[in-house]
């Protein structure tokens, strides 16, 4: 829920509060019979603001849960950061540097700052990603939520709990080319146990680890 939405649904619990002292305010206008209908109606807005409370109250806690959601994934994310920056860092002057040779894969010749570029970038659409799926589907864009309905179809039971992107997140958010490269920074991530592959569907899912 966006916050205008909120202050919106704040304003109707103000308003129907505000209904209820008033009529609160004719209790001692005697026993007409227009005083019943009174305390009936009183009785319906009574009821109204509790269900006003509980949504509001449910908001909030969806709201908590949320931020509490993307706090977590921005720790994981500074964490993997910081990882690659001290191993970027701690690099003994007389080692060579990396060379990744597949047999699938042309041989490469990658520096750490290529590495670590990749990194940012798949941190980057990872975020994005996450932003998306956390979003009130009220306050999406049409791309958003058709960004979001390829994102819930891509999840299956072995990626529950996991953040994970693939290769058209990459594409959607990055400028990162998808080329032999990038397919062998991958790999080097997959074994420094930084990424893992969970395959289905025709899709290869990089997982955060």
């Amino acid at each position: 829920m966006a916050s205008s939405d909120l202050e919106q649904l704040c304003s109707c619990i103000n308003d129907k509060i505000g209904n209820i002292k008033r009529m609160l305010s004719l209790r001692n206008c005697g026993q007409e019979p227009i005083l019943k209908t009174m305390l009936d109606k009183i009785g319906d807005e009574i009821i109204v603001v509790n269900e006003l409370l509980n949504k509001l109250e449910s908001e909030i806690q969806y709201q908590e849960q949320t931020n509490h959601s993307l706090k977590e994934l921005c720790e994981s994310l500074e964490e993997d950061y910081e990882d690659v920056e001290h191993l970027k860092e701690n690099i003994p002057p007389h080692l060579p540097q990396i060379t990744v040779s597949q047999n699938l894969y042309m041989k490469s010749r990658l520096t750490y700052c290529q590495i670590n570029d990749v990194v940012k970038e798949i941190n980057k659409a990872v975020v994005s990603k996450y932003k998306i799926l956390h979003q009130p589907k009220k306050s999406m864009s049409s791309v958003a939520r058709n960004l979001y309905h390829r994102f819930i179809d891509e999840e299956t039971k072995d990626t529950k709990g996991q953040y994970f992107i693939v290769e058209a997140d990459i594409k959607e958010f990055t400028a990162l080319k998808a080329d032999k490269r990038f397919h062998v920074i991958l790999n080097i991530l997959r074994h420094c146990r930084r990424l893992s592959e969970i395959r289905g569907g025709g899709l290869t899912r990089y997982v955060i680890t």
